[in-house]
């Protein structure tokens, strides 16, 4: 049975100058334009109506038979009244009424409200497998969903009453432990479980540490290029993003101090620069803490995919070297595991504890216990660490792949950036080559990527691609590499 068969129908009252039978008319003729009442749905019976509505029956019976008459509804011997499957052709081509809410949002929207509504970062749903070379793309393949699976069917069948209410906003407690424990060790990060705040995504990480952070007019500091979506919430608070150039360094923490050096907020992606790649160096790395306890600001370090190092050593977080409670360390489970599990977590000083904890409790409550648990068990069980060590390798190996594909077939169209780090590589253009045209004719055929230029905070940076390698079999991305080869 449909889902409407088996609610009350609501509609809006009756107007004080309308009849019973035109008000029943008109209200059920506008949700059947408008779609909230789809063919085949059967209506309340004429009784029911009148009994919920508190109407002679008398009336309902002449607003069914207008509906009828016109061809709005048509009645089944023995089933009831249903919406007809196919109205007349007269009201298939005459446009719907317009919905009382279906008013333009232009002049209606707050400041901060327009911001996040010219944002490009809604990509939609991607049930379907990603096209080479999509950026962001963790490999779901190689996930033990066979452990994962049976860690939640074991969750889901111990399920209590006494679980079934709101939780910590800070997050589960021993998946926090665990996160404390796995950055003691694998990135020298000397923090409590108390410190580790989990949050549904990197986006809501930043986007509550701009709220807590910024005031309007305030200034933060952003690589150029960077990552767009951490300038639109920057943005939307009305804080002044300043673009600070990068080179093989990483972010140029000189030039940003000669030119901005009263920021408030530092955002850096210190161990994999978005979108080029190149690591901060250890100087620079001292020298943005220097700034910080001489400026008395804070420092936001997102180390989105820094786990997986193909080559050298990994440098120390700048969070790791924080001896004064300056740095804000952000990571997300997106990468690591899969997108869709909606999990990450925020590092923050001890002073910032009680206030991030307030802006979870009053944004969003706290993040679903049930997957917070079957990640701490998990991590627990050292599934995890397995995993990263496995796609470690795997990533390394379609790396080395992707540069080899690309030396033996696009020399000269495609310079391809070292790649160390992560699941993206970045790629220049020879001059003449627009990357907004190249991107748009290799989505033409069967290839997608995206433009450098994307990511320019404010200034133009060379024209180039940044390319997902990492979710795609070496075979994909040989027979990926010599399309692109084909297309240009």
């Amino acid at each position: 049975m449909r889902l409407a068969e088996q609610i009350e129908l609501s509609i809006a009252a009756k107007p004080a100058q309308c009849s019973i039978k035109d008000w029943i008319y008109s209200e059920i003729r506008l949700a059947i334009l408008n779609g909230r009442l789809k063919p085949n749905v059967r209506l309340p019976t004429t009784r029911d109506f009148a009994k919920h509505y508190g109407v002679s029956r008398s009336m309902v019976v002449l607003g069914y038979e207008q509906l009828l008459a016109e061809g709005y509804i048509a009645s089944r011997t023995g089933k009831g009244t249903f919406v007809s499957a196919k109205l007349p052709d007269s009201l298939d081509s005459a446009p719907a009424p317009q919905d009382r809410a279906a008013v333009s949002a232009k002049g209606r929207l707050s400041q901060l409200g327009q911001v996040l509504a010219d944002s490009p970062f809604f990509y939609g749903a991607a049930e379907s497998a990603p096209v080479p070379f999509k950026p962001n793309q963790p490999d779901f393949e190689h996930f033990p969903l066979n452990i994962w699976n049976r860690i939640a069917s074991k969750r889901a069948n111990a399920l209590r009453p006494r679980r079934m209410g709101y939780a910590d906003p800070t997050g589960y407690h021993p998946l926090r432990a665990s996160i404390a424990e796995h950055l003691r060790y694998t990135q020298r990060i000397s923090c409590t479980p108390e410190q580790v705040i989990i949050t549904h995504s990197a986006q809501q990480t930043l986007d509550l540490c701009a709220r807590l952070l910024l005031d309007p007019g305030d200034t933060v500091w952003m690589e150029d290029p960077g990552y767009p979506g951490a300038k639109t919430l920057f943005a939307a608070v009305g804080a002044r993003v300043h673009a600070v150039p990068i080179d093989s360094n990483g972010m140029d923490i000189e030039a940003a101090i000669q030119n901005a050096a009263h920021a408030k907020l530092a955002y850096v992606t210190s161990a994999h620069q978005s979108p080029i790649g190149p690591a901060l160096s250890l100087e620079r790395r001292i020298a943005l803490l220097k700034w910080a306890e001489r400026h008395q600001t804070t420092i936001l370090e997102d180390d989105y995919d820094g786990e997986f190092r193909f080559h050298g050593t990994p440098m120390a977080p700048v969070k790791s070297l924080d001896a004064t409670d300056r740095v804000i360390y952000m990571g997300t489970f997106s990468k690591l595991l899969f997108p869709s599990i909606r999990l990450a977590y925020a590092v923050v000083p001890k002073w910032l504890q009680t206030p991030f904890a307030s802006a979870m409790s009053l944004t969003c409550r706290h993040v679903g216990l049930e997957a917070q648990a079957v990640l701490s068990e998990f991590i627990a069980e050292g599934h995890y660490a397995r995993h990263l060590r496995r796609m470690k390798m795997i990533y390394q190996e379609r790396a080395e792949t992707f540069i080899t594909a690309c030396d033996n077939r696009l020399k000269g169209l495609l310079d391809v950036c070292p790649i160390s780090t992560g699941l993206d590589a970045c790629a220049y253009l020879p001059e003449g080559f627009e990357d907004v045209e190249v991107t748009e004719r290799l989505k033409q055929g069967g290839i997608e990527t995206r433009p450098l230029s994307f990511y320019g905070i404010e200034r133009k940076p060379p024209s180039g691609l940044v390319l997902g390698y990492s979710a795609f079999r070496p075979e994909q991305i040989v027979s990926g590499v010599c399309r692109i080869s084909e297309i240009l």
